[in-house]
Order: structure tokens, then sequence, then C-alpha cells
């Protein structure tokens, strides 16, 4: 369930996707934030390079595992754009962080990236608890993910226009 507190932190992971998305990356955003709310670390996609591992959650996963104990780490939400790739929910899943929250899904992404003619990606987008059984997952965000849905078709097209929710 999202929480009113949740939605300040996936507008700012929205706003690091657009940041991404002006810096030549695609478009995603994360953030760590503490059992008190306190925000720990966030980043943004930077792949542009050609390193296709470079993804906030991962980086985010990496920090925690450096800079928290184990129970911090349990106790922390991971806030962010996108839901998790394979590779970013084992991240998560393998440091041991708590709570997701996404404003946009996996499945989501597939469907507009097929609307825009977007080949797959390379790694099967499965649902984070697919990868990570047990973890609490919560969104998609109704409003928020067509801001997410924007940013990707400003990246693949300019004439997108989100689909409309049933």
């Amino acid at each position: 369930m999202i929480r009113d507190d949740d939605i300040p932190h996936l507008e700012r992971c929205v706003q690091l996707a657009e940041e991404a998305l002006a810096a030549g990356d695609e478009p995603f955003g994360s953030r760590l934030v503490d059992a008190d709310g306190r925000v720990l670390f966030e980043d943004r996609n930077r792949i542009a390079d050609g390193d296709a591992t470079r993804h906030p959650e991962c980086a985010i996963a990496r920090w925690a595992a450096a800079h928290l104990s184990p129970e911090e780490r349990a106790a922390a939400t991971v806030y962010t754009s996108g839901e998790h790739c394979p590779m970013c929910a084992a991240a998560h899943g393998w440091v041991g962080l708590g709570r997701i929250v996404y404003a946009s899904s996996a499945a989501q992404l597939v469907d507009w990236l097929s609307a825009m003619g977007v080949a797959p990606p390379p790694v099967a987008p499965l649902p984070i608890q697919r990868v990570v059984p047990g973890v609490r997952v919560d969104g998609p965000v109704p409003g928020l993910d067509r801001r997410v849905h924007g940013l990707h078709a400003r990246l693949h097209c300019a004439d997108a226009t989100p689909p409309r929710r049933e």
C-alpha cells in the first residue's frame, strides 16, 4: 500500500529519471531512505558510458552494503521510478534491503516499449517477487506512472502518448 509519505520520495525518483534522460541515459532514478524517513543515498541511471550494469538500484545496494548494518538495510526503503530489473532485484535481495516502492512496473514498461516498437531488453523483465520472494513491494502509482511513461516516450519517440488506464 502506498502511503502519503512515499509520494515525495517517488516524485524525487522521477526527477532523477528526468536528470538521467537529460544526461543521455535511460530514465531511471532511485532513492534509499532509512526507517526514520531520512534520505541516505540517491542516484540515477548511468549506463550511457557503455556499462549497462550502472543502474541506480545496484548503486544503492553497493552503498548500503558498505555503509549500513544488516538491521539498517532491512529497515530501509528503496524508492524507484521503475520496478527493479532482475539484476537490481538480485542485488537488493543479496544485500538484504527492505521494502521497495516503485512509480511504474516492469509490465508497464514492457507494454510501453512494445507499443513504441522498441526491442525487448536482453534480460527477462521478471517481477521483483519472482527474483526476491518475500520482499515487500508496492506500486505502481497512478499519475506518476504516466510521468515515467512520458520520459520513455521522449527517449524513444517524440509523438508517443501514454495508454489509457482501464
